[in-house]
């Protein structure tokens, strides 16, 4: 028979049985079933929850990128748009001063 915290079962009797028993439950061994399918419906709860929330995550990140290429070619149109002229005080237009960056 296998051996449990070092000693054989047959060893201990029944009291020494007892002892295991409430040993194995205080160091949660030896838990009830009910506890156990409680404990096996929350990870996987928590398993599916992760999982959608990582494909959430992942969608975010394409619409992320996306954005980010649309806004760098609006980016690249408004920069080759002729440049407008303004109009100084006195009434002559003159070219804005160029744009930077």
């Amino acid at each position: 028979m296998t051996e449990l915290f070092g000693l054989s079962p047959t060893d201990l009797g029944v009291s020494g049985l007892l002892v295991l028993v409430v040993l194995l439950i205080l160091t949660g061994r030896l838990v009830p079933r009910s506890t156990l399918l409680d404990m096996r419906e929350e990870r996987d709860t928590w398993r599916a929850a992760h999982t959608e929330s990582e494909a959430a995550r992942q969608a975010e990140r394409e619409q992320v990128t996306e954005l980010l290429e649309l806004s760098r070619t609006a980016g690249h149109v408004l920069t080759s748009l002729p440049r407008a002229k303004e109009v100084d005080s006195d009434g002559a237009l003159a070219a804005m001063p160029d744009r930077q960056g």
